[in-house]
């Protein structure tokens, strides 16, 4: 009876991966974009560390801010300044897949936060972003829910 329990709970665990929910976020240890607060780059205009102590759980990821203040911004209206497709990096979405970012590889065009993978990739979209926007934006319904 023993040896069936340690086999089911085995079988169990090793078939979680099948069940497991893909990521809408780039989210790390960290927390979404490692930590950083998503409204500083709005009003502050650079990246500032969020603090765990203020933090708030959004699509499944926490996030954290810098100051009460961007805290409360970001709980009004997530959708204002959450970064363009889930915070994964803007360029790797123009190519069809998902890629981890750089906080401090950032733009903000439009009224939208976007994030690259570094900066040596940020200079590349820099050069044609209208286009590279037009192409994750039809892109990401399609990789979105994808690993």
């Amino acid at each position: 009876m023993k040896k069936l329990f340690s086999f089911t709970v085995v079988l169990l665990l090793a078939a979680l991966p099948l069940f497991a929910q893909k990521a809408e976020i780039f989210s790390n240890t960290a927390g979404a974009i490692r930590g950083y607060d998503p409204v500083a780059y709005f009003i502050e205009s650079k990246a500032v560390k969020g603090d765990t102590s203020l933090s708030f759980i959004w699509k499944g990821s926490n996030w954290y801010f810098s100051t009460k203040e961007n805290l409360e911004l970001f709980k009004a209206a997530p959708e204002k300044y959450a970064p363009q497709y889930g915070g994964y990096c803007a360029y790797g979405t123009a190519d069809g897949h998902k890629a981890p970012t750089d906080p401090n590889a950032w733009t903000i065009v439009d009224g939208k936060l976007y994030f690259n993978y570094n900066k040596q990739v940020l200079v590349m979209w820099n050069k044609k972003q209208k286009e590279f926007i037009e192409k994750a934006d039809s892109n990401w319904p399609k990789i979105k829910d994808t690993e």
